[in-house]
């Protein structure tokens, strides 16, 4: 039986959670933290940090310790982890002491990347520190039949990169990791905004905007919406009113890049796997998944059948979680 003192990490750049096998998903969290820039304590993380993104004072400096799937601010992102572990801890009645940890790192991730997320995790109170590839994780997490000999595509769209891989016998066959995800997104809807209307809006607004009115390249009925930012020439606040047309031009060469990496990954699929992908298909997992038409649009281009995972959000920590009941049990298989 699993002690309570293993956790599976998804340690992603938009959002952290911990999942333990015995209590599921503990957190879930934005990976965000509010820094005092004077004193360099952590004032706030998680979503009571992403609430104050655009809002702080000049004492107070909303960060994102994590870009395009790999740490970027070190010290930042083990005092992060350091809270999530005591906020984890509290949720099991401290039951939670120097746990063994599995944590995910992005398949296209150089050993000095892996270093940078295991010493972060080792320092914030783990007894030790695994690492696993996310296209693994996120399979595990989707109930697909990683441990067998057959292929399983998936397609994991966070919000620093997204990882395409084709598992088998529980090990990453092909994979590809591109930086076309759900930020470069908000930033090119960012940009769009800026350009056509001279008006700046922030990122909890550009990610709004994606997630109402966002479609894949897929025909649909027209929405729109109104927004609300700050003029470039005047200074005042301005209301600007989209349509879901205009947003889906804006996120067309992010999931063209996306594409791509899909079958740049096939392409280099061994041919006796390339038939399990046909007959099963692509599995999409993460928060990008959830773009509307997504499944349509990419079933239509590459000819596969295309589904999304029963969790997309939560795909990549449960896989984490489960990954410790798969390895004890064939510990005991080879007994």
């Amino acid at each position: 039986m699993l002690s309570n003192s293993h956790i599976g990490i998804d340690l992603g750049t938009a959002n952290t959670l911990v999942y333990t096998k015995n209590k599921g998903l503990l957190i879930d969290e934005p990976t965000v933290v509010a820094v005092n820039t004077k004193t360099k304590e952590i004032v706030a993380f998680g979503s009571e940090a992403k609430k104050m993104i655009g809002k702080t004072p000049t004492s107070i400096e909303v960060i994102r310790p994590l870009k395009d799937g790999v740490i970027a601010d070190f010290d930042v992102t083990t005092q992060l982890l350091k809270l999530i572990m005591q906020k984890a801890s509290k949720k099991m009645g401290n039951a939670l002491r120097k746990p063994t940890v599995i944590v995910c790192t992005p398949s296209g991730a150089t050993s000095v990347e892996r270093r940078a997320i295991q010493d972060a995790v080792r320092q914030s109170g783990a007894k030790e520190v695994q690492l696993m590839e996310e296209p693994v994780a996120a399979a595990i997490g989707a109930g697909l039949p990683v441990n067998e000999p057959v292929a399983s595509m998936i397609v994991d769209i966070g919000g620093g990169t997204t990882e395409v891989g084709i598992i088998s016998y529980g090990g990453v066959v092909a994979s590809n990791t591109v930086k076309a995800a759900g930020d470069r997104m908000d930033e090119s809807i960012i940009h769009y905004i800026r350009k056509e209307f001279n008006v700046i809006i922030g990122e909890p607004t550009a990610e709004l905007v994606k997630m109402t009115i966002g479609y894949a390249l897929v025909p649909h009925t027209e929405e729109v919406m109104e927004i609300r930012g700050r003029d470039v020439v005047t200074g005042l606040p301005k209301v600007v009113k989209l349509s879901s047309t205009q947003i889906q031009e804006v996120l067309r060469e992010s999931l063209e890049a996306i594409l791509e990496a899909i079958r740049a990954t096939l392409e280099i699929c061994p041919p006796e796997l390339s038939g399990d992908i046909v007959d099963h298909g692509v599995v999409l997992t993460g928060g990008g998944a959830l773009l509307k038409g997504l499944e349509e649009w990419l079933s239509s281009v590459i000819e596969v059948p295309v589904h999304l995972a029963p969790e997309p959000l939560q795909s990549v920590a449960i896989g984490t979680g489960k990954s410790f009941f798969i390895t004890t049990n064939k510990r005991r298989a080879m007994r």
